[in-house]
């Protein structure tokens, strides 16, 4: 079903306005506060420190920081051949600096995001309606903004992620050599995932998970008469194609160890070498041995550990968000860390939380819930059939791709006991919006009137909330009233 005529090349435009909406989001008012914020006063600091070829230490594979550190770099680069227009400069992390030089790479890598969700999308399901409205849905989700805006490492994590999954997936449709040519940049973001922080490694587990899935179809099925009991099923029934699932289970189990185990491995170690440079005393089991027993015993856990700690179960409902940066302002008491106050605002707040577009963070939510309902429906529906099998569909696939992955990132931190936070939500909350995103794609290409309806008041809902709560994405002064509305819940406080 085309939504609009062919001549005109809607899909690259509404893409590429995706984009530049991406941009402007992530760019505006980069420099505004002249400090560091929240986590900024580690990361920052380590990436001048490597530029500097001093010693760091952090709880964390250096893959991030050697990015940050870099943008640091081009910046000073470009800045000696071109005027670059910013801010007052600080030197907070040991040398002087403005501080767009060590957030604009964020900003950067953070606005591509939601073109690699747009991709995984319309590789799943061959749907540029589902790529357009996934990839929209990411460009305006509140803790994917304010993460790209600030000289902070999980943003990485999630790009590399999803883009080794983005190479997979696109593999998986490629004849040689181009195939392994996807499969080797798969590994390679695999590695870098992981490199940057080593919860980076659910998007690894949600492949496998689905290549065993694959493999253990396509192992039942080569037997002769299961085969033909399934092709029978397939013929009955023209909406059943089980042979959408084994594009995974073509791929080789040499491919699949060389490609997603050894070369992450090699990328891995290889990370770690300029960093084993700088800290000449250490190696590389002695720094494992440290970042393992800190995260085991050198972080506690609840809220005399840090006031914004949160429990796993308590992210799928964004109960507790995390201030990155509060300051009140007068007219009467200027700061120079803070831009001045406007005149309509007697006194004002500048504010910038950790908190997702509560909508869309909801009904993403609610949309994993209701793919969990299905495939569940789906299981008892086989069992009471009088084939007494498991019939998968396209839409069954996208559907046990999304939830396998939101799995893999999110369940593992039910065995975690030290203190977490919201922010390491983000890699399961990208499947639950591309979840929600198929959702509202089949609403709106649906044959009922009434079904578009709700797909343009479901996303006009999540750009109004997208508006009310920009103020304290991008840091915008707010009087105390406004800024106390925007806490819903006091927990966000």
């Amino acid at each position: 079903m085309h939504l609009l005529p062919k001549k005109i090349p809607w899909f690259t435009i509404a893409i590429t306005s995706i984009f530049i909406l991406s941009l402007t989001l992530r760019f505006w008012g980069l420099g505004r506060f002249n400090t560091l914020v929240f986590d900024e006063v580690y990361y920052a600091k380590y990436a001048v420190n490597y530029l500097n070829g001093r010693e760091v230490f952090d709880a964390h594979p250096p893959l991030g920081k050697y990015l940050i550190a870099l943008g640091i770099w081009l910046y000073q680069l470009f800045s000696q051949f071109f005027p670059i227009a910013s801010q007052n400069a600080n030197d907070l992390t040991g040398q002087v600096l403005p501080a767009v030089s060590y957030r604009w790479m964020n900003a950067l890598v953070g606005s591509c995001i939601p073109l690699v969700v747009s991709g995984i999308a319309y590789q799943l399901s061959d749907r540029r309606s589902y790529a357009i409205i996934a990839g929209f849905l990411m460009a305006i989700e509140g803790i994917f903004l304010v993460e790209s805006r600030y000289a902070l490492i999980n943003i990485y994590l999630v790009f590399f992620g999803l883009l080794a999954q983005w190479l997979v997936l696109q593999s998986t449709q490629l004849s040689s050599p181009k195939k392994e040519l996807f499969l080797l940049g798969s590994g390679i973001c695999f590695g870098a995932s992981v490199s940057v922080k080593w919860n980076g490694l659910g998007f690894w587990l949600g492949v496998v998970g689905i290549y065993s899935i694959v493999r253990s179809i396509k192992l039942i099925t080569s037997n002769l008469s299961l085969g033909n009991h399934f092709k029978s099923i397939e013929s009955e029934n023209p909406n059943i194609n089980l042979s959408l699932f084994p594009r995974f289970a073509n791929l080789k189990l040499s491919q699949i160890l060389l490609n997603w185990v050894c070369v992450p491995t090699v990328i891995y170690w290889l990370v770690w070498i300029p960093h084993l440079q700088f800290n000449p005393t250490e190696t590389f089991r002695s720094l494992h041995q440290q970042i393992l027993s800190y995260h085991q015993t050198g972080v506690g856990t609840g809220s005399d550990v840090h006031p914004y700690c949160s429990r796993w179960y308590t992210w799928p409902l964004m109960l507790r968000s995390i201030s990155y940066f509060y300051e009140r302002s007068t007219h009467s008491e200027p700061n120079s860390i803070i831009p001045p106050l406007p005149r309509y605002l007697s006194e004002g707040i500048y504010d910038v939380h950790l908190l997702g577009n509560p909508i869309l963070w909801w009904l993403s939510s609610a949309a994993i819930l209701i793919f969990v309902c299905q495939f569940i429906e789906k299981i008892l529906e086989s069992i009471s059939s009088k084939y007494g099998s498991l019939n998968l569909t396209k839409d069954d696939f996208i559907i046990v791709y999304l939830m396998m992955n939101y799995a893999a990132n999110f369940l593992p931190w039910i065995f975690v006991r030290r203190c977490t936070f919201l922010y390491l939500y983000m890699s399961a909350l990208v499947f639950a919006i591309l979840a929600l995103a198929w959702i509202i794609d089949r609403w709106w290409n649906s044959d009922r009137p009434q079904s578009k309806i709700f797909t343009i008041s479901t996303i006009s809902i999540v750009f109004l909330a997208l508006i009310f709560w920009l103020p304290i994405y991008l840091g915008l002064p707010l009087s105390p009233a406004q800024f106390q509305i925007r806490m819903l819940l006091p927990s966000w406080v």
